[in-house]
C-alpha cells in the first residue's frame, strides 16, 4: 500500500476516534483544557508512528493510554499542583504496553455525548459553546470553525480558549445531566450536532466534498440524544433531517470527486433505508406538539426525497414549508432557501428579489453561497454575462476545491454558450448580407 494511502487512512481514523479518546481522558481526569493538549500529542504522536510502523492491534486503547501518560508527566512536574498530583500519582494507571486489554481504558459509550453537554454549559455563551464543541468533538480547524461563523480566526481561536478557562473555572461536571440542566443545554447540543453533520455533509474546505467520519458521528450521537429523550420531537426531527440528507450522499460525488447537483443526482442511488427510517421519524414527530425548525427542514428534506424525478418536486409545499419556518427561525441560510423556493414557484426574478434583501442585511457578507445562488437564478432569468461573474465570485470565495471546481465550470459551460450564441449570430448576419 502507498504511503500517501496509508497516511490518508491513519487521518481517518484518528478524526473518528479523537472525540472518544478526549471524552476518556476528560473523565478520568477532569480538567478539558489539560486533556485536550495532551489528547494532540497523543494524536500527532500516533500520525508519526503508525503510518511508519503501521496500526497498533487496539488503536483506540493506545490513544487513550499515550494521552493518559501526557497528563500524568504533566501534573507530576506541576510543582504549583502539589495536591493534584499527590492524587494523580495515588491514582496512576500501571505502566502497561499501549496494545494493553482495550476493556481497560475503553471509554463508556456515552463518554462523546458527555463531552457534547459539557462543552454546551450554560456558563457558556452559545457562540463560545458551539465553536468549542465543534473543536472538540467534531474535530474541525479553528480555521474551519471560523468560516462557518464568517468571523476572523483570530477572533475564533480567543472564544474557543475563554470557553476553556470558564469550563476550568467552573468546575462543570463530566456527565450527561438530567431534568431541567440537560432541558436548559439541548438547544446548543443539538444546533451543535446540526453543524457538525452540515460540515461532514458539504466540507467548508479541501479537496473532498465529504468529511464522511463527522456525518456519521453527527448521525450517531443524535441518536444517543434520541435515547435519552425519546418524545422530543425536535430530536426526532434532526436525526430525520440528519438521515434524509445522508441518504444522498453516494449520488452526491461523481467518480472524480466533482461535485453532482441536486437535480442532476441519479435517484437510485439514493439510500431507500436511510429514506424510509427518516420519513417515519418526522412524520411521527409532525403528529404531536408545536412545530420546530428542525422537523420543518426535516420535512422539506422529505419532499426532495420522495420525488421519484426532479420535476416532480412539489415546491409550492416547500416554499410553503419555508414561509413557516422563516417565522419561526429565521437566519440568513433559511432567508435563502427561501428564496430558492420562491423562485422555482414564481420565477427567477422573484427570487432575485429576495437575494437583494438577504445581500442588503449583510448575513451571508463572505460567504460563496450568496453569490452562487444568485448566478443560479441569473442563468434561470437569462443572464449568462451576469451569471458568470458570479459563478466565477463565488468560486474565488469558497475554500473547497469540488465546490470551486463545480463553479468555475458552471461559468465556462456559460461562456462556452455565450460565445456559440454570438457565433451563430454572425453566421446568420452573414448569411442574410
Amino acid at each position: 500500500m502507498r504511503a500517501s494511502t496509508v497516511g490518508i487512512e491513519v487521518e481517518h481514523l484518528l478524526r473518528t476516534l479523537a472525540p472518544e479518546v478526549l471524552g476518556a481522558v476528560v473523565r478520568r481526569f477532569g480538567d478539558f483544557a489539560a486533556s485536550e493538549d495532551a489528547v494532540q500529542e497523543a494524536l500527532l504522536a500516533a500520525a508519526r508512528q503508525w503510518t511508519e510502523e503501521g496500526l497498533p492491534e487496539r488503536p483506540r486503547a493506545w490513544l487513550i493510554h499515550v494521552a493518559a501518560r501526557r497528563m500524568t508527566d504533566q501534573l507530576r512536574s506541576d510543582i504549583a499542583r502539589r495536591e493534584r498530583e499527590a492524587f494523580v500519582v495515588r491514582q496512576e494507571w500501571p505502566f502497561r504496553d499501549p496494545g494493553a486489554n482495550e476493556a481497560d481504558c475503553a471509554p463508556d459509550d456515552d463518554d462523546t455525548l458527555a463531552l457534547v453537554f459539557m462543552c454546551c454549559h450554560p456558563a457558556l455563551t452559545p457562540s463560545s459553546a458551539i465553536a468549542l464543541t465543534l473543536r472538540a468533538v467534531g474535530g474541525l480547524t479553528t480555521a474551519e470553525i471560523a468560516r462557518a461563523f464568517l468571523v476572523p480566526e483570530a477572533t475564533l481561536a480567543q472564544r474557543i480558549s475563554r470557553a476553556k478557562q470558564t469550563i476550568r473555572a467552573s468546575g462543570i461536571p463530566f456527565e450527561v445531566p438530567s431534568g431541567r440542566e440537560r432541558d436548559a443545554r439541548l438547544a446548543s447540543v443539538l444546533h451543535v450536532l446540526y453543524l457538525i453533520f452540515n460540515e461532514g455533509y458539504t466540507a467548508s474546505s479541501g479537496d473532498a466534498l465529504q468529511r464522511i467520519e463527522l456525518s456519521d458521528e453527527a448521525i450517531r450521537l443524535a441518536r444517543a440524544v434520541r435515547a435519552l429523550l425519546p418524545n422530543d420531537g425536535e430530536v426526532a426531527g434532526l436525526l430525520a433531517l440528519m438521515l434524509l440528507t445522508d441518504a444522498r450522499r453516494a449520488a452526491r460525488v461523481g467518480p472524480n470527486g466533482e461535485l453532482i447537483p441536486l437535480e442532476a443526482q441519479d435517484r437510485s442511488r439514493w439510500s431507500r433505508d436511510a429514506i424510509d427510517e427518516g420519513v417515519a421519524l418526522v412524520s411521527a414527530a409532525l403528529c404531536g406538539g408545536s412545530v420546530g425548525a428542525y422537523r420543518l427542514q426535516a420535512a422539506i428534506a422529505a419532499l426532495h426525497d420522495e420525488a421519484a424525478r426532479v420535476e416532480d418536486t412539489d415546491w409550492p409545499q416547500i416554499l410553503a414549508l419555508y414561509g413557516v419556518l422563516k417565522q419561526i427561525a429565521d437566519s440568513p441560510m433559511i432567508a435563502l432557501n427561501h428564496a430558492i423556493a420562491t423562485a422555482m414557484v414564481h420565477g427567477a426574478r422573484a427570487g432575485l428579489d429576495l437575494l437583494d434583501a438577504i445581500d442588503a442585511s449583510g448575513g451571508l457578507a463572505g460567504s460563496h453561497r450568496l453569490d452562487a445562488t444568485r448566478a443560479h437564478l441569473l442563468d434561470r432569468a437569462g443572464d449568462r454575462q451576469g451569471a458568470i461573474a458570479r459563478f466565477l465570485l463565488a468560486a474565488g470565495k469558497t475554500a473547497s476545491l469540488p465546490e470551486k471546481n463545480y463553479l468555475t465550470a458552471q461559468a465556462a459551460r456559460l461562456a462556452q454558450a455565450s460565445s456559440m450564441h454570438e457565433q451563430l449570430q454572425r453566421d446568420d448576419a452573414h448569411d442574410r448580407g
